[in-house]
């Protein structure tokens, strides 16, 4: 549970990184939390209360983690030069490459929506494995 937690928190953290957290963070928030089978009540404590940061141990899972968080920071279609930061940040908490991640903020460009394909993202890392 501990884990999930922080992927939330996380998510958080990036939902509030450009001072204007919106209605479509917040569900894109309620849909992760029910696909971590976090409640709502234990998803809002998270915007008030500390959570130690825990990345995902498999590497596949926090390639997962930073695809949640590209698409939460595209999903209000605004997407400053704060929330890239953070993105870059996230993903080197997370212990992936830092040309991946380079690679990934590129990418999402390219693509409605900052939507980068599960498949395009994955041949990025790829590349980029040890």
């Amino acid at each position: 549970m501990k884990e999930k937690l922080s992927i939330l928190a996380e998510l958080i953290k990036l939902a509030k990184a450009d001072k204007e957290f919106r209605k479509e963070e917040f569900n894109f928030l309620l849909v992760i939390s029910r696909l971590l089978n976090v409640d709502e009540s234990q998803l809002e404590l998270l915007f008030s209360k500390y959570i130690e940061f825990t990345p995902p141990s498999l590497e596949f899972d926090r390639i997962l983690q930073f695809q949640r968080m590209v698409l939460l920071a595209n999903v209000d279609l605004k997407l400053d030069l704060t929330e890239i930061k953070v993105l870059r940040e996230a993903g080197l908490r997370l212990g992936l490459n830092s040309d991946a991640i380079e690679n990934v903020l590129v990418e999402m460009k390219k693509y409605e929506h900052g939507i980068v394909p599960s498949e395009k993202l994955i041949e990025i890392f790829k590349v980029y494995h040890n």
